[in-house]
């Protein structure tokens, strides 16, 4: 089969790589790619959010399966018109994708079918939530409506901060249209766990669990990032709260959205809370993670073709899913002053036998030499065993790669190994 991936990171490269397993797999498109991605697919300079330009590729060339994988294209409606030109996909229409295009819409859907989340108001007029804030508790969660690059949350520890974010979001428009709407949100606490789910709209089959790391320098200090590392699985979420999400979030979430006549196909992200009171929803992606999927599909032993047919089709079952009982960590090396300012164009030097995987996140190619060209540079990806295996393995290929301004952070796990004794 000849396969088109949308999107251009290092959560395709990941995909693509899994793809290229698969017996039914031939050519791989993917737009726009990278430098990285070129060297495992054909990638063409045409933007993941080109709806007219991806349509266009499409219809001349020879695809018999896409791939939507970043929040953009989804919530435009990539799928709808592929799906029109007769192009089956992976990944949810415009109306399912909602779930993640607006906050607001996934808290009302919450609270309306009983699925555990934080309490929260919704605001359209910043005077109004400004007054709000006065009554809230400290620390408060202000979250933009719409995308905002997963940089539309700000945790304020006080009523000033949560002013800032509120006036940064609808009166300056930081994220544009995205921050017309906000909502304040009760704060949690405990741990976190990110869960991908393959889902046909009926049946819901999670993948191993992650663990992510937004902050930009070790000890969770710094700005919050696209993510710098992450862990799988995640050690909090044990066969007993796995148990609970499955009967209490992600059963109902897939029954609601059917209720509400926006049936999700694709992969459903849950990011979780564990608190005192059990698992809460602190938000849903309408597609993989980033990073989390570099290290949940280096463990899965399935042919992800196979399952994303299924998931089109209407057919996934459990059975169809499996994964390895080993453990897998992803380092992020990024470019130093990411996600403020930062340099590129620095040529990347990889090993030639690297121990691990090397997603390819942000460079682009010039003859057989690759060069900075992002934030986040690459992921170094190492599965073994053991979880503390793992991390070792990922800064031992992480420290095989050299880039100037190369920045990591130096404690990808840590808390997960404290979890583990």
């Amino acid at each position: 089969m000849n396969l088109l991936v949308i999107g251009g990171g290092g959560r395709e490269h990941a995909i693509i790589k899994a793809l290229k397993k698969s017996p039914k797999c031939e050519t791989i498109w993917c737009l726009p790619g990278n430098g990285g991605i070129a060297r495992d697919a054909e990638c063409y300079p045409v933007k993941a959010t080109d709806l007219d330009g991806i349509v266009q590729f499409a219809k001349s060339h020879p695809v018999d399966f896409a791939v939507v994988t970043p929040d953009d294209p989804l919530v435009l409606g990539c799928v709808d018109l592929l799906e029109a030109c007769g192009i089956p996909c992976f990944g949810p229409d415009k109306r399912a994708a909602i779930i993640e295009g607006s906050k607001v819409f996934s808290k009302e859907l919450m609270m309306k079918y009983g699925i555990p989340t934080a309490a929260a108001r919704q605001f359209d007029d910043p005077m109004s939530a400004i007054e709000y804030l006065k009554t809230c508790d400290y620390p408060t969660v202000v979250k933009a409506d719409g995308l905002a690059l997963g940089k539309g949350a700000v945790v304020a520890n006080s009523f000033e901060e949560a002013e800032k974010a509120v006036r940064e979001m609808m009166v300056e428009r930081v994220f544009g249209a995205s921050g017309a709407r906000v909502l304040i949100e009760e704060f949690l606490t405990g741990p976190e766990v990110s869960v991908l789910t393959f889902t046909d709209g009926k049946t819901i089959v999670p993948m191993v669990s992650s663990m992510d790391h937004k902050r930009a320098l070790d000890g969770d200090e710094g700005p919050n990032t696209g993510g710098m590392g992450t862990v799988a699985p995640n050690p909090y979420y044990t066969e007993r709260v796995a148990a609970q999400c499955m009967r209490e979030i992600f059963l109902p979430t897939v029954a609601a959205m059917r209720q509400e006549g926006r049936t999700f196909k694709g992969c459903l992200y849950f990011g979780l809370m564990l608190t005192e009171r059990g698992p809460k929803v602190i938000e849903y992606n309408c597609r993989f993670g980033d990073p989390e999927t570099q290290v949940v599909l280096p463990l899965l032993e399935s042919d992800l073709l196979e399952i994303m047919l299924a998931v089109h089709s209407g057919s996934l079952t459990a059975d169809m899913v499996r994964f390895s009982s080993a453990s897998a960590c992803c380092v992020v090396l990024a470019s130093r002053g990411y996600p403020k300012r930062y340099e590129t164009g620095f040529e990347i030097a990889l090993p030639e036998e690297p121990q691990g995987e090397i997603y390819i996140a942000g460079a682009r190619k010039e003859g057989d030499a690759l060069y900075t060209a992002g934030g986040r540079v690459l992921g170094a990806v190492a599965t073994a065993p053991t979880l503390r295996q793992a991390i070792d393995g990922a800064y031992a290929l992480a420290e095989s790669i050299r880039f100037e301004n190369a920045y990591l952070r130096h404690d990808i796990g840590a808390r997960a190994l404290g979890a583990t004794k």
